[in-house]
C-alpha cells in the first residue's frame, strides 16, 4: 500500500500543466485530493471548468477528489479551500501550493499593478492557504507543505522582476515554516520545475506547446519530486529543482568573510572585498542546523 493512502492532498493551480500532473499522481497513489483552480488564462483572468475536469479524471481512474474553484488571492477564497477539504475528507494532511500568473514585462515597462498582481497570487495566494491549513497539521503533528519556487527568482530571468520577486520571496518563506514546523513534523521544502506548460508558453520567445509539450519537458517528469517533498522521510527547507527527469538540489552559502572590528570603515572593506567576495571555501547553510545550535 502506498505511504500516501487516504493522506488529504490539496493542489492549488491544479487544472492544467504541472498541478494537473500532482493531483493526478497523488490521486493514484490513493490519497483524497482537492482540486483547486480558477480557471481562465494564465494571467488570471476568465473561469473555467478545469478543475471539474481533473476532478472527473480522478474518479474516472477510481480515486477520490473535490474541486474548489477559489481564487488563492483572495483571503476567503483561499480559506474556503482548506474548508472544503476538511468538509470532504475530515483534515488536511499536504499542501501544495502551485497555483500562479504572469505579467512579464521589463521592469522599465512593468507599472506598480503588474508587479503587485503576480505578488497577489504567488506570495500572497501562498500565504492565505498555508496559514488555513498550518493549525491543522500543527494540531495532528503532521504536515508538508511545497511551495513552488522557479529558477527566475532563484537566479533571474529578464522581463521577470515580479515573478522572480515572489519566486524568490518562496524560499525565505520555508525556511522560516521549516523552523517553526519542525517539533510538530511539519516539513516544507520548495520546488523549482522546469516543464511545457501554459505559463511557459506565454513567455515572450516560447515555442513550447502545452498540449504536445517535447517528452523532455513533460510536466509529469518534474511530480515525483513533490511526491518525494510530501512523504514520510521527506527532507525539509530544502529546494527541489525538477525538470525532464532530472533533479538536482540548489542551496545558500556562506563564506567567512572578514571582520573589520570597529575599525571598519568604505575604505578599509574597500580594500578587502577579494575577501569579502570569495567563495571558495564557502560552506552550505543549514536554517535547521542553525536553529538546533541556537
Amino acid at each position: 500500500m502506498s505511504e500516501f493512502e487516504g493522506k488529504v492532498v490539496i493542489v492549488t493551480g491544479a487544472g492544467g500543466g504541472l498541478g494537473r500532473c500532482h493531483a493526478l499522481s497523488f490521486a493514484e497513489q490513493g490519497a483524497r485530493v482537492v482540486v483547486n483552480d480558477l480557471g481562465g488564462s494564465v494571467h488570471g483572468d476568465g473561469e473555467s471548468d478545469m478543475a471539474d475536469q481533473v476532478v472527473d479524471e480522478i474518479k474516472a481512474g477510481g480515486g477520490e477528489a473535490v474541486a474548489n474553484k477559489a481564487s488563492v488571492s483572495d483571503p476567503d477564497g483561499a480559506r474556503s479551500i482548506v474548508e472544503d477539504a476538511v468538509k470532504a475528507f475530515g483534515t488536511v494532511d499536504i499542501l501544495v501550493n502551485n497555483a500562479g500568473i504572469l505579467r512579464d514585462k521589463s521592469f522599465k515597462n512593468m507599472t506598480l499593478e503588474e508587479f503587485d498582481l503576480v505578488l497577489d497570487v504567488h506570495l500572497r495566494g501562498s500565504s492565505y492557504v498555508t496559514k488555513a491549513a498550518w493549525p491543522i497539521m500543527y494540531e495532528k503533528n503532521w504536515g508538508r507543505v511545497v511551495f513552488t519556487s522557479s529558477t527566475s527568482g532563484i537566479f533571474g530571468n529578464f522581463g521577470q522582476a515580479n515573478y522572480g520577486a515572489a519566486k524568490m520571496a518562496m524560499l525565505g518563506f520555508m525556511n522560516v515554516l521549516a523552523i517553526e514546523g519542525a517539533s510538530h513534523n511539519i516539513r516544507v521544502n520548495c520546488l523549482a520545475p522546469g516543464a511545457a506548460t501554459r505559463m511557459t508558453a506565454a513567455v515572450p520567445g516560447s515555442t513550447l506547446d502545452p498540449d504536445n509539450p517535447p517528452p523532455q519537458m513533460d510536466p509529469k517528469l518534474v511530480t515525483p519530486a513533490v511526491l518525494y517533498m510530501c512523504s514520510e522521510d521527506a527532507p525539509s527547507a530544502t529546494t527541489i529543482h525538477a525538470s525532464g527527469g532530472r533533479f538536482s538540489r540548489s542551496q545558500t552559502y556562506t563564506n567567512t568573510g572578514v571582520s573589520l572590528g570597529t575599525d571598519a570603515s568604505f575604505e578599509l572593506l574597500a580594500e578587502n572585498a577579494s575577501e569579502l567576495l570569495d567563495m571558495s571555501e564557502a560552506t552550505p547553510f543549514d536554517p535547521l542546523n542553525r536553529r538546533r545550535r541556537g
